[in-house]
């Protein structure tokens, strides 16, 4: 999925899941890729105004989000894949060239109103083409949290990407310790959060960045402009029940600006931290509730935190 996977299952026969997991999110690449012209999605993204069978895990993806996309009234918005390719994101990320060409921009994004999804099929109108990538690593690191608890872990933390889901029992009886990278300066954490259960996400416009006609382009894109967020905010962190709620908030909340996504994040219940391009942090929600240590603070410290 473009991005580094890290697992840590407590109990259960360890050697086995674990190859089970990458078996699994291999197989949930191979349907959700945009890369891939045999995958679920190209197959759905080339038949507009057709029923498209799919697998139940691509039908819930998709359902997901669009139901997101109600829910940050347009925010989120799974239709922006011809305008994040007019911005040059064309290819695989470590493939692509980081000077791109200039290509026509598209004058709107669809939004979601005209997709239908039913049972074990969908259809997308004319015009309408997904892109699943920051949704689909939240949803599959869902997935994959609860699948090996049946499995008879006693726990899971799953991180694909930066976002997090962690399930049942941490080693040890503890809570689950979850980093919060600082973007601004690789190598360093901005927090340190504890989860009894929950998902962490990060959105941010800091990293896959290319240029394209000598301006800087990133991947996030705003969909009320069809063009890359540019408001101040660097970077937004959620804590959530589920990963890809935290990961559709995340986005939703950075391409809503300070203000507007604090509000949002209030008003949908979740803790959340907004960074501005000056490194300015702006809490929300109960997110001190979470955090175990900073650097600014005592509690955890990342020597200690095992």
């Amino acid at each position: 999925m473009g991005s580094t996977g890290h697992l840590v299952v407590a109990g259960g026969p360890e050697p086995d899941l674990v190859q089970a997991v990458r078996s699994r999110l291999e197989g949930l690449e191979s349907l959700w890729s945009r890369f891939r012209a045999d995958s679920e999605l190209c197959r759905l993204n080339t038949s507009p105004g057709r029923w498209v069978e799919l697998s139940p895990p691509t039908v819930a993806v998709v359902r997901q989000a669009v139901r997101a996309w109600e829910a940050t009234d347009g925010l989120f918005d799974p239709t922006v894949l011809p305008a994040l390719e007019a911005a040059g994101y064309t290819g695989s990320f470590e493939d692509l060239p980081r000077a791109q060409p200039a290509a026509p921009r598209p004058d709107r994004v669809p939004g979601c109103a005209g997709i239908d999804v039913r049972d074990d099929r969908v259809r997308l109108p004319p015009g309408v083409r997904l892109d699943l990538g920051g949704i689909g690593k939240g949803y599959a690191a869902d997935l994959v949290a609860q699948e090996l608890l049946a499995a008879g872990a006693t726990g899971a933390c799953v991180n694909l990407g930066g976002d997090v889901r962690a399930a049942g029992t941490a080693p040890g009886n503890a809570t689950w310790v979850v980093g919060v990278a600082d973007e601004a300066r690789p190598g360093t954490d901005l927090a340190w959060l504890s989860l009894g259960e929950g998902a962490v996400a990060t959105s941010t416009r800091l990293r896959r960045r290319w240029r394209q006609r000598g301006q800087e382009r990133h991947h996030l894109i705003d969909p009320r402009t069809a063009a890359p967020a540019a408001n101040e905010v660097a970077t937004v962190t959620v804590v959530a029940g589920e990963a890809h709620w935290a990961e559709v908030l995340a986005k939703a909340a950075l391409i809503a600006g300070v203000d507007a996504g604090r509000a949002l994040l209030e008003t949908h219940q979740v803790a959340g931290l907004l960074v501005t391009k000056d490194g300015s942090a702006h809490p929300a929600g109960p997110w001190e509730r979470f955090v175990a240590w900073t650097p600014n603070c005592g509690g955890i410290s990342p020597a200690s935190a095992g």
